[in-house]
């Protein structure tokens, strides 16, 4: 079912309970409607250029859905709850692109069977921590948002095609790093990165949700260790073409590199990826 305008809307009658593609376009909708959300057999749902503002928690109830536009709304977030939902297990294709998102949350990379990721402009500050998670995706498009510089996970993405063009990245500095180690560590940090580094099981059973939270979020220094809150932070060059296949160009000048962040764990570390930077640059 194709709509179209706001004249050719329903407003009496029900959607058909067999429904499997549904495109309610530019009818100025400012919120999601609810009898959308018994349609459980839609596989595509498609309310570009409307305005809306907030998704309901309940479109994570549509068990087969494969595809979500929300292109030109007024969208400020993506909640949680549908990272928890069952779209980790069908949604492969999620177009927020032209909204007014600023940030993703941390579980946005839960929903592990994306294939194709639209963020263009947004007023994304970041992109998801742990991004490199969604093992799955082929097309990212970011492109003309506010991103300074990538997440370290970043680098274990492996895309199709990829477009970050018109973001204000920053100039890398990997020798003038922020440094956030606290000597000898702290008992909280030293258990933390155990938990982490063996893969010891947590949950909000055994811990406060804070902790797990920290966790969650926990950085991966260059050796392969964790760390949480005692790191050195540096920013580093990449070259995009280790991570797609086709990039489009960053900036006007033909760019296809951008910044990424790099951890630390110890001094130890950061003076070893030093010495290996120092050498390379010679």
């Amino acid at each position: 079912m194709i709509i179209t305008s706001k004249r050719d809307y329903p407003l009496t009658k029900n959607f058909p309970y067999s429904l499997e593609h549904l495109q309610a376009s530019y009818c100025k909708l400012a919120r999601v409607d609810m009898r959308m959300l018994c349609l459980k057999k839609l596989r595509k749902l498609d309310l570009s250029h409307n305005h809306i503002k907030k998704l309901p928690e309940t479109i994570g109830d549509l068990v087969s859905l494969q595809e979500l536009n929300l292109h030109n709304n007024h969208l400020e977030s993506f909640c949680v709850a549908l990272c928890n939902s069952t779209l980790q297990k069908s949604l492969q294709f999620l177009d927020l692109s032209q909204n007014k998102i600023k940030a993703l949350p941390v579980q946005f990379c839960q929903l592990q069977e994306l294939i194709h990721l639209k963020l263009d402009d947004n007023e994304l500050i970041r992109l998801p921590f742990k991004i490199g998670q969604l093992s799955q995706l082929r097309f990212l498009s970011a492109a003309r948002n506010k991103l300074p510089f990538l997440p370290n996970d970043f680098r274990n993405l492996s895309l199709e095609k990829l477009d970050l063009f018109g973001n204000p990245f920053e100039q890398p500095h990997p020798l003038v790093p922020s440094i956030q180690l606290k000597i000898p560590l702290t008992l909280l940090e030293s258990a933390a990165r155990a938990t982490v580094n063996y893969r010891i099981p947590y949950g909000r059973h055994l811990l406060p949700s804070h902790l797990c939270e920290d966790l969650d979020v926990a950085k991966t220094c260059q050796c392969g260790s964790a760390c949480l809150s005692c790191f050195i932070q540096t920013t580093v060059t990449m070259n995009l073409h280790h991570v797609a296949h086709t990039v489009v160009l960053v900036d006007n000048m033909g760019g296809t590199e951008a910044p990424i962040v790099c951890y630390f764990c110890s001094l130890t570390c950061y003076s070893q990826f030093l010495d290996r930077y120092l050498q390379s640059n010679r």
